[in-house]
């Protein structure tokens, strides 16, 4: 196994950074929008499907008042 020494390491993480393609600001400002709406998609169905369950287990226990 080939030892590099730490500066030719930092010089070869370097230039592989600079190939990344950054999303720009408004790509994040977005996906991040879409990630706080899909979360308050999946609670509000979450809630509905928690609540229905509830009641579902409460009548088949008798407990339903």
């Amino acid at each position: 196994m080939a030892k590099t020494n730490p500066f030719e390491f930092l010089q070869e993480v370097r230039e592989e950074a600079n190939k990344v393609a950054w999303p720009s600001r408004r790509e994040i400002m977005i996906s991040t929008a879409m990630v706080f709406i899909m979360v308050a998609i999946a609670s509000v169905f979450f809630l509905i499907v928690d609540s229905i369950l509830h009641r579902g287990v409460q009548w088949v226990l008798g407990l339903a008042g």
